[in-house]
């Protein structure tokens, strides 16, 4: 696991360590409380890719897309049991980069047992207008 203390203006550093875990894609299981930050490191991120969309949170659309492999879910309100009778665990299959918000160990353990790429992003408060990042990677072998 590696801690990164960030601000806004730096999650942009967070770019390398997805590409370096993820480079031919997967998921980032977003993990922390409300404002804590998921959605704006996801903003940064999309920004990262060069796209140059709004991003808001899915909330009530569950998904959002962002050019063609670029995908972002949020499961609060609907939990990881709607989300999966949807079908949405075969979404995250798809090629690209799948930011998840409000993933619990559920759903880092179908991952797992699905052999999905993914990394697992927990973000907590933890400086005046900085957030603490922890970040840890699971690619299963081929």
């Amino acid at each position: 696991m590696k801690t990164l203390i960030l601000g806004a203006e730096e999650l942009s550093s967070i770019y390398d360590l997805i590409l370096e875990a993820l480079p031919q894609g997967g998921v980032i299981v977003l993990q922390g409380d409300l404002s804590s930050g998921k959605t704006t490191l996801t903003q940064a991120m999309v920004k990262s890719f060069g796209i140059e969309e709004a991003v808001t949170s899915p909330t009530f659309s569950l998904q959002q897309c962002y050019g063609e492999q670029l995908f972002h879910y949020d499961i609060y309100n609907h939990g990881i049991d709607h989300f999966l009778a949807l079908g949405m665990l075969e979404e995250l299959e798809r090629p690209g980069y799948h930011f998840v918000e409000w993933g619990d160990q559920t759903l880092v353990s179908l991952l797992k047992s699905a052999a999905i790429p993914m990394m697992v992003i927990g973000i907590e408060k933890c400086e005046q207008e900085k957030r603490c990042y922890n970040v840890s990677s699971e690619v299963p072998n081929a």
